[in-house]
């Protein structure tokens, strides 16, 4: 199984270059119109992802104000979702094994669903922090589940529909963040908001796992016909930790991004946080368009030119956002950041394949399980950076996270 974050679109995984069975490329045809439900259902799932991580994203300001939180105070609520997250992580393969994915993800579904409608409802922060460690399980083992249905259904389709179903994830964050900049505007309050999408995402994605697979292709290696060995955990060394170390950057400007753009504009450029909202939905949206576009830009350009390009594009972006302060600066600065990061890490994944002396499935295990990590640290880093330097400069990693991608990318292995 290829664990691969929610924010790394066409991340490759064991089975997705492999042909999902012993029969013809015509079996593998006759097969397709019949996945067809399966590829919705999916899309849906990445969809209600996304959705959830944008609704978050706008309410970081509402989570600091209703339980009157600081930057270290709101890290550690941070950091608490993500050893949730990591702790699902050492598990979720037991779990889906165990339970099968479709009730897998509709568990994890309800869970993440509970945790976000009671997010705003807790007494106090020592009653909402376990809640939070449940919350970042229950993302992590959705995540895992959709990722492992996305990867079992490019095998049996025999193209590429990775990149499409993380697009479409992006899609979810702009439209969470819009409703959510929306649902300010109309002076909802904010604990109704998570409450109301948290019940829609649990019986959405209910209703949606119904056309899940009811079998899964074995997981076989990138090259010739053994069975690919398990996609756990080994420590990256030469170049595969070179890359990990560059899928960490690139994950930890992104999830700064996630979890601390809304507060930016609210604290620093002091807009409304239905407005702050829409510069979260730019981000997410531009993102979602270059992810849907990738495909098409990597087969048409060399991959370091396009990561080389794109981190320096945020990196100039960022700096102007913070340097400025100017709300449209920062509206239209998210928007290019997001679109310059958006195939960090589809590229980094692709490339850590391709390093000598190692299983698809190996180079994956290692570097997803080192690029989430930055994913997860991240946004805590951020906050404690805050607590002593103020937001904007404890902003500055992601212009700094930017440049290193712009050097690392003379390290990609050729194509």
């Amino acid at each position: 199984m290829s664990l691969d974050s929610p924010h790394s679109p066409a991340a490759p995984s064991a089975t997705a270059s492999s042909t999902p069975c012993s029969g013809s490329a015509a079996q593998t045809a006759s097969t397709a119109p019949s996945l067809a439900p399966a590829l919705w259902s999916i899309r849906a799932q990445f969809a209600a992802l996304g959705l959830i991580s944008g609704i978050w994203g706008v309410h970081i300001p509402s989570l600091k104000a209703q339980y009157g939180l600081g930057e270290a105070a709101l890290s550690l609520v941070l950091l608490t979702m993500a050893l949730g997250a990591v702790l699902s992580l050492l598990g979720a393969g037991r779990v889906i094994a165990r339970l099968g994915l479709r009730r897998a993800t509709v568990l994890a579904a309800l869970l993440m669903g509970a945790m976000l409608a009671l997010a705003l409802q807790w007494p106090t922060l020592g009653w909402m922090l376990p809640s939070m460690l449940l919350f970042g399980a229950a993302m992590s083992l959705f995540d895992v589940a959709i990722n492992t249905e996305g990867s079992a259904l490019e095998s049996l389709a025999g193209r590429a529909v990775m990149s499409n179903l993380h697009g479409s994830f992006s899609l979810g964050g702009m439209t969470g963040a819009a409703l959510g900049a929306l649902l300010l505007r109309w002076q909802w309050p904010p604990e109704l908001q998570l409450a109301g999408v948290g019940l829609l995402i649990a019986g959405a994605v209910g209703l949606a796992a119904r056309g899940m697979l009811e079998q899964h292709p074995p997981e076989a290696a990138a090259e010739g016909g053994h069975e690919a060995e398990p996609a756990r955990f080994v420590w990256p060394r030469g170049q595969l930790l070179l890359l990990g170390l560059l899928i960490f950057a690139a994950m930890s400007a992104e999830g700064a991004m996630y979890d601390w753009s809304v507060l930016y504009l609210t604290q620093e450029v002091l807009l409304p946080q239905d407005q702050a909202a829409l510069g979260y939905a730019a981000f997410a949206g531009a993102m979602a368009v270059a992810r849907l576009l990738g495909d098409r830009l990597r087969d048409r350009y060399p991959e370091a030119l396009l990561l080389r390009a794109g981190s320096l594009l945020t990196a100039v972006a960022m700096s102007l956002v913070l340097l400025t302060g100017l709300a449209w600066v920062a509206l239209l600065g998210y928007a290019v950041i997001g679109a310059g990061l958006a195939l960090s890490a589809p590229i980094l994944y692709n490339a850590s394949t391709r390093v000598p002396g190692t299983t698809r499935a190996a180079a994956i295990a290692a570097v997803t399980s080192v690029g989430y990590s930055g994913f997860l640290l991240g946004p805590p880093l951020i906050g404690t950076l805050a607590q002593g330097f103020g937001l904007s400069w404890a902003l500055g990693v992601v212009v700094l996270a930017s440049l290193l991608l712009a050097w690392g990318a003379r390290l990609l292995p050729r194509r």
